[in-house]
């Protein structure tokens, strides 16, 4: 199975960006802010191409631990690509707004208020991707409040 291997590994760690050292969530969330960049201007495709990442980031990151040996292995940053695109879905483009959501999503996923912890402790695929999720999704709430709260003008 060392194809199987080298698979899950190239997905599970977004191309090899979970190898980068130190902090590798933070550098799996600037990788999905690089596909951002690419697909921000087309929602459809945007929903599409996050969906289908998703679904595949839940079977990469099952099977990244099994293949890595370990629970929720810090190399696997498919879940943070997934989390940035969740966190940046509908809102609109404000180079503020996107330096916002990076760090509020990078806050709840460090921190992981609840709802996020609630998926701490579950196994497999779920306990990997679901926290970004639910963290991804409370930064995009707080982004939609501040767009239609917002002191400052949205460009």
């Amino acid at each position: 199975m060392p194809g199987h291997s080298r698979l899950v590994k190239l997905i599970s760690t977004f191309f090899y960006v979970g190898y980068l050292p130190l902090m590798p969530g933070t550098f799996g969330s600037f990788a999905g802010l690089v596909v951002y960049f690419f697909i921000k201007n087309n929602p459809l495709f945007y929903f599409l191409f996050t969906l289908v990442l998703l679904i595949i980031g839940l079977w990469a990151s099952k099977e990244a631990e099994r293949v890595f040996r370990k629970k929720d292995p810090k190399y696997v940053v498919i879940d943070e690509v997934v989390g940035m695109l969740i966190t940046l879905f509908l809102v609109p483009f404000d180079l503020r707004l996107i330096l916002i959501g990076f760090f509020l999503f990078r806050l709840f996923d460090t921190l992981k208020p609840f709802p996020v912890s609630s998926f701490q402790h579950t196994k497999g695929a779920i306990g990997v991707m679901g926290d970004d999720v639910v963290a991804a999704l409370l930064a995009n709430l707080v982004l939609q409040l501040l767009v239609r709260f917002a002191v400052f003008k949205i460009s």
